[in-house]
Parts: structure tokens; sequence; C-alpha cells
């Protein structure tokens, strides 16, 4: 590497290489195989593939998931984490895609939790370093979400992000069961992100001492 931090290939390593993210509640780290049995479980607490309009995997698809992640991840068009809570338990996993380091900007999504850790601190927390890494270390001028129109959970929780909704795909990607998915579209720009960034620390602390 350069001392540019650009790589032989001319590419940031920054947009190539996941970071650790670490957190007082959640941990975020590149995802590996040896992580396989850990996501299984994760998935198993509330047997989350069974919500047809989300990516989580069954339990025997996990390697065959995994696979295609880091397949992504290799052909550099995604970035994908494994998700720890302060026990460093694997509880879910999330992925920025479609990475864009020209504009620059990306999107931050296949993202689940175990059941066991929904609705606390965790996710605030690990969307907060996301984008913390994203607008501060990558330099980002906006951060994208998408979400199926039938997740009404998932598009809930990105509007009190302090995403702004953009509009409707339709018809965009295939749910995992094969049916056309339309998908709500969200953003963050960065002018916005000192708001949403203090809104999220003021959350996180709700969490802490509510």
């Amino acid at each position: 590497m350069n001392d540019a931090g650009m790589n032989d290939a001319g590419t940031n390593d920054a947009w190539t290489l996941p970071p650790v993210l670490q957190g007082r509640h959640v941990r975020l780290e590149p995802l590996q195989r040896a992580h396989a049995g850990g996501i299984a479980a994760a998935a198993a607490d509330g047997k989350l593939w069974e919500l047809w309009f989300t990516n989580v995997p069954k339990p025997e698809d996990v390697e065959a998931w995994l696979e295609g992640a880091l397949a992504k991840q290799a052909a550099g068009e995604q970035l994908a984490f494994t998700v720890r809570d302060a026990q460093g338990r694997i509880v879910g996993t999330t992925r920025y895609y479609e990475l864009l380091p020209d504009t620059p900007r990306l999107c931050i999504g296949y993202t689940w939790y175990a059941q066991s850790v929904q609705r606390t601190g965790l996710n605030t927390e690990a969307k907060l370093l996301l984008l913390g890494h994203a607008f501060e270390a990558l330099g980002c001028a906006s951060v994208g979400f998408h979400t199926s129109t039938h997740n009404a959970a998932s598009r809930a929780a990105i509007a009190r992000l302090g995403a702004t909704e953009e509009g409707i795909l339709r018809q965009h990607v295939r749910h995992r069961d094969g049916s056309l998915r339309d998908s709500v579209c969200f953003s963050i720009l960065d002018g916005e992100w000192p708001a949403v960034k203090a809104g999220l620390q003021q959350k996180l602390e709700r969490h802490v001492h509510g």
C-alpha cells in the first residue's frame, strides 16, 4: 500500500476492507467463515427466517449465505460485518453495500438481529458506529437505506434514525421467496449527519439510563 492509503489496484483499502467498530454495547467486526455457527444461532433466536420479506438465512443455508456475502466483498461490492453484543455473543449481521467511492456514497443494509437484542440500544449504537465511519472516516456525501414496502418495522426504524424518505423503487429487487420487491429509499446527507449523530447519541443515553 502506498502513502496515500491506496492499494496496487488504485482503490482505497478503506473501501475494500471492513473495519472493526467498537462501542460500549456492540462490536462490529469483519464477517468470517468461522462465524457461521454464531450466525446460525442468532438467526434461530426468534426463527427470523420465517419473515419472508427479510434476507435472514435458515440455519442450513448459513454456509451458502456467508460464502455469498464474502464473494460480494471480494468483488468490491459490499463490506460485511458480524455484530456482537457487549458479552461477545454473535447476535446478527449488517453490511455496507452499493459502494461508490468516487461520489463518495454507500448504503447500509442486510441488517438483522437476534430477537433477544431487538428493541435494545444495540442497533442504535451499531448505526451510530456505521454512520460515523461512513461520514467521518470515508468522507461520504450521503448514506442510503433501502427496505421492503412490506417491512413496516424496518421502515419505521430507518425513519427514526433521522433519514429522509426519498421515494419507492418499484419492482426493484426480489424477496428471498422470489417475489418482486418494491423498495423504500431513504438517505442521510453529510450536512445532516451532525444532527442525526446528536439524536442517536441521545437515544443511546435513554436506552442506557431508561
